[in-house]
């Protein structure tokens, strides 16, 4: 199986780097979608179980939800009280007696586990793969030592592979070691088996959507992004380089037009208007059209008129000339006849972690990520911004995509462990809400139920260029403020300049890249 290719690249130290939370005049509304969750009665955080029964059940909320899948008896089920996760197999069993089941289970753990598996490598040539066999020994390693990691990898290549007999016995044995109050690997293995087990059921869609029925009161879905925001520097760093390439190409600008596509609270242009308020000569007239759905009203708890209030307050406050229009519609809505442009008037457009949640060729015969950039060089930009998660689960298929996402969110967890301890309830609020339903997403989910569709910075670049955009150098200003920006957090995170584009990164792993383009 080859489990062992996708090793962790480094384990975290046990040292923690705190860092004062600053309290922000506005909080960002950051491109997550939250999960629900519920404490556990002892406070000690959440449990995973597994039962006997042929129904799967997920438990973790105050609604009460069924839904039939592939004429299954298969139900999801929310109540108030719960907070285990239990599954078990409906009409996707390989048996449908229990017994049988189990017989065959035991029948597998006799061959897997028992003292004869030496037996094993005297058999005549072909009768057993070696590398089945040195799978298996993988395997068998790993459970007794708690490599979480291994069996993790072996659980997905065995529901790849559709081995439902040994993705089964593997989940019962995950179930047994993960949890959303232990160790960085723990909390993360407890949203990927959750993935697993959806796709498993050929229930991913549904258990999708149904976790949009319950979300935190918006005023703590908002409270907990703002909490992510300021322990990992991501966000930040994207902003940042965002504007900073704005704010070079807009200098000798005296009429300006911001185009955001994913404006959320409008928090990003905070600090530019300041920058903007302060410039020698006098501040350009500024105009900026947000763009949103209705994801992100409802963390804002209204709509866009919440976020031009907001910053007309703080143009005022700066004595800046400022314009808001909002446009309440998803990306794949927008035409240009949505974005008023008017002649005269220096245009930026801003991309952060907006272009991944777009179906490309690959989904939709529209591929509407291509058609926005296009859209937007026909508009002759003055630079575009772009920031995204570097991280590629676009087109991949299963397998691939799920190493690349226990990689990847394995960094992401190990720096929020830095942070927040493990018993920090707000923790737990903050991955289970603004980053779990996005694991859940990439792994169970697939077609146009799939969202998350992240591309690496060359495929990104290879789409700018084939719509006509060429490279717009990041300042070296901007870099040099980055990195003093690094300095309050973990010396773990690093910053990286190549190929015309700056990279954050945690150890050796690259989590988010920035560029411009004109």
């Amino acid at each position: 199986m080859q489990a062992s290719k996708h090793q962790s690249r480094s384990r975290m130290s046990n040292t923690l780097c705190f860092q004062p939370v600053q309290k922000l005049e506005a909080y960002p509304i950051l491109p997550f979608q939250p999960l629900n969750y519920n404490e556990s009665s002892d406070g000690s955080g959440y449990s995973i179980l597994v039962s006997q029964d042929r129904y799967c059940t997920l438990e973790s909320s105050s609604l009460s939800v069924n839904h039939t899948m592939y004429n299954s008896p298969s139900t999801v089920n929310f109540s108030p009280s719960e907070s285990s996760f239990s599954t078990n197999y409906g009409d996707s069993c390989v048996t449908e007696d229990v017994n049988d089941l189990k017989h065959k289970l035991q029948e597998l753990e006799s061959v897997m586990l028992g003292p004869d598996l030496d037996i094993l490598e005297t058999y005549e040539p072909g009768s057993v793969a070696s590398a089945e066999i040195d799978s298996w020994r993988q395997i068998m390693d790993a459970i007794p030592k708690g490599d979480l990691k291994q069996i993790l990898v072996a659980c997905a290549k065995s529901v790849s592979n559709n081995d439902l007999l040994m993705a089964q016995w593997l989940i019962s044995e995950l179930r047994q070691i993960v949890s959303v109050s232990g160790e960085p690997i723990q909390r993360l293995g407890a949203y990927l088996l959750e993935g697993l087990v959806a796709r498993l059921n050929a229930s991913g869609s549904s258990i999708y959507k149904s976790l949009k029925c319950k979300v935190p009161v918006s005023f703590e879905l908002l409270s907990y992004m703002h909490t992510l925001y300021e322990v990992c520097p991501y966000f930040k760093f994207g902003y940042m380089s965002a504007n900073g390439a704005i704010a070079e190409a807009m200098k000798d600008e005296d009429r300006v037009h911001i185009i955001d596509f994913k404006i959320g609270q409008g928090s990003q242009w905070i600090p530019l208007i300041q920058a903007f308020g302060a410039r020698p000569g006098g501040p350009p007239r500024i105009r900026i059209t947000g763009i949103d759905d209705l994801t992100s009203a409802y963390a804002r708890g209204g709509g866009l008129n919440i976020v031009g209030r907001r910053l007309s307050k703080l143009a005022e406050k700066f004595k800046v000339p400022f314009e808001f229009c909002g446009v309440d519609k998803s990306g794949c809505d927008v035409w240009v006849e949505n974005l008023g442009i008017r002649p005269g008037e220096a245009l930026a457009v801003n991309f952060a972690f907006m272009l991944h949640s777009m179906p490309d060729e690959s989904v939709s015969t529209e591929n509407h990520r291509d058609r926005l950039l296009r859209m937007v060089k026909g508009l002759n930009p003055k630079v575009v911004t772009l920031v995204e998660h570097e991280f590629n689960t676009n087109t991949a298929a299963f397998y691939p995509r799920f190493c690349e996402a226990l990689d990847y969110y394995t960094a992401m967890f190990e720096s929020i462990d830095v942070t927040l301890s493990r018993v920090h309830k707000e923790r737990i609020n903050v991955e289970q809400h603004c980053l779990a339903r996005d694991v859940v997403n990439i792994i169970a989910c697939e077609g146009t139920e799939r969202v998350e569709r992240h591309e690496p910075l060359g495929k990104w670049m290879s789409r700018f260029k084939m719509a006509g955009f060429s490279s717009y150098p990041l300042s070296s200003l901007v870099n040099a403020t980055i990195k003093t920006l690094l300095e309050k957090y973990c010396k773990k995170y690093r910053l990286e300049e190549r190929d015309g584009a700056l990279y954050l990164g945690w150890l050796n792993r690259d989590l988010v890249a920035s560029c411009a383009w004109k």
